[in-house]
This record gives C-alpha cells, structure tokens and sequence, in this order.
C-alpha cells in the first residue's frame, strides 16, 4: 500500500521529459531494469530509497503516509557555528515557502520568548540575540565580549527573507507578563558577566522598550493583519503554527532554536484548534479597552525600567 501511495505521487510530480522509469533510474543511480522492477512492483524501494525520492520529487511523506499514531516530521539544522546559525534562518525560511507569501497566510505564535521575527531585525538587540545564541550553543563567542562580536553577511540576509515573509502574513500572537522575562534577564546576565558593557545593556532594555512601544501602535482594532493576545493562565512554548487554505505547518521546539516541523494535516488541525481555543480564552488586546491594554503594556515598561535600574546599581556599587 506504501509503495503504490508513493509510486502515485511520483506519477503526479514528475516534471520529466522522459519515463518516470528513467528519472526514478537517474534519481537513485540505478539501471533502468531496476527501476522498473520497483515501478512496476516487483521488488521494493528500500527506506533510503523512498527517502531520495520524496527528497527528489519534493514530496511530503508524512502526507503520504501519515497514520493516527505516528507522525513523520522534519527537524532545523543543528547550531555548532556562525554558518551553522546562517544555515538555520535559510532553513526555516525554505520551510516556509510551502506557504503564500501573503495575508490568506496566517501564523499563530505561542510566545513564550519574544518572537524570533522580532529579535533578528537590524539592530543592537538582533546583534545581542545571535550574540546569546552563538554563546550558548556553540564555544565560537566563549569569554568574548558583546562588543567585539561581529554579525556576517549572510546572517543578515537570511534574518531578511524570514522577516519579509512574516511582515507579509497575518500574524495572531499569544504574549503574557512573562514573554519578554527571559531576554531582560539574558542581558543582565552577560553584564554582570562582563561580557557587556552597561551602556550597551542599558541600550538593549531601550530597544526592547521600542519594539513593546511599537505592538502597542500596532495593536488597533482596524489592523487585521496583526492581532496580539494576553493569556494570563496558558504556560505558553514558542509553538508556531502556519495556515492557509491548502496546507499547513507546525513548528515544535525541541532546544533553544530547534524546531520539529510537521505538515501532517491531523496534527496541524488539533493544533490549530487548540490555537484558537486557548484564543477564546485569551484577552484581544486590539479590541480591548484603554484600561486593560494599557495595563499589559504599561507592566511590560515597568519590567523593563526595573532591570534597568539592576544594572544601575550594580554600576554604582563597582564604583564604591
């Protein structure tokens, strides 16, 4: 049954000139006969071989042999370098190509840390974020500054395409008091490492400052293209969601940037159910009144100046 699912598939996608016999032969460096005898159902394609030929015809096999219990997912690029992490952003944008670059394409974001879309836009907190992640998953940045660290070319292009693609979507986000937390704390981490200086680090709580000022413009009843969502009770977990009407993806996180990314059609609905569910019970900041939306953001600046004021004192009891 598999392998007629597979082999039909292949029938469907197959933009070759010649026999699907040959492009199979030619695909997986075997004889023709060979191939045909698989073609034709005489003997079967090994696991690596129905691997090359999904991989080949750029074919989903969780669509293709999706099942109740199992799901077969995809995984980013592990991150042990700079290439590494420059790597991953082309990665993650490739997988979301399965999707229109448009509004009918909708992202829902479980934020638990402030969205990645976010955090690689120019600028010093972008810089800080490669920095954090470079330190704590790769020895490239061990015991070296923040002011010393140079980003490279081809992050900065990569970080580009991801951040198009979600400035062009509907994006429908989940935040709560804590969704900024572990940023604030990154920074006061490394400064009183010594491994940030503190006029960076008090620059770095500003620009978060900038992007939380920023959601709050954006977050008007007009705008349809960006609703954000306060959930005081969901333990939120970075999952990502992307819909539109012919298909959809989960991300999962696994690590820090690591993600399993699945296309299966029942996981992704349950999913998006539950998206919508955990919706219903959150707040609409969009539509809600002046009171509740400034209450959310008004604590978010209140954080902010809080772990400003950490980093003051301790410049001032290094100088006592």
């Amino acid at each position: 049954m598999y392998q007629e699912k597979l082999i039909s598939a292949m029938y469907r996608r197959s933009k070759s000139n010649h026999s699907l016999i040959e492009e199979v032969a030619s695909a997986l460096a075997i004889s023709y006969d060979a191939a045909h005898r698989r073609l034709s159902m005489k003997s079967k394609f090994s696991m690596e071989e129905a691997i090359a030929l999904a991989k080949h015809f750029d074919l989903s096999m969780d669509n293709l042999f999706q099942s109740t219990e199992r799901v077969l997912v995809k995984k980013t690029r592990e991150i042990q370098s700079f290439d590494d992490l420059s790597r991953y952003l082309a990665s993650a944008y490739q997988a979301l190509q399965a999707h229109p670059e448009n509004y009918d394409t909708s992202i829902y974001y479980s934020a638990k840390d402030i969205p990645l879309f976010y955090t690689i836009k120019s600028g010093i907190l972008s810089k800080f974020k490669l920095f954090v992640w470079l330190n704590l998953l790769t020895r490239e940045q061990e015991n070296k500054s923040f002011e010393s660290f140079q980003i490279q070319t081809p992050i900065l292009e990569n970080s580009n395409r991801l951040i198009r693609f979600y400035d062009h979507c509907s994006k429908h986000e989940i935040w709560n008091d804590t969704t900024i937390n572990s940023t604030l704390q990154q920074i006061v981490y490394f400064f009183q490492s010594g491994l940030l200086a503190a006029e960076n680090a008090f620059a770095l709580c500003e620009s978060i400052k900038e992007l939380i000022y920023t959601l709050e413009k954006n977050c008007h009843p007009k705008n349809e293209e960006y609703r954000l969502y306060y959930h005081d009770l969901l333990i939120l977990n970075n999952n990502v969601l992307v819909t539109e009407k012919d298909q959809q993806s989960l991300f999962v996180p696994y690590t820090m940037l690591g993600y399993f990314i699945t296309q299966d059609r029942d996981t992704c609905s349950h999913a998006k159910d539950f998206f919508l569910h955990q919706i219903q019970n959150s707040k609409l900041l969009n539509t809600a009144g002046t009171r509740d939306k400034k209450i959310f953001f008004n604590r978010a600046y209140q954080k902010i100046d809080f772990y400003q004021k950490q980093i003051a004192a301790s410049q001032e009891f290094d100088y006592l």
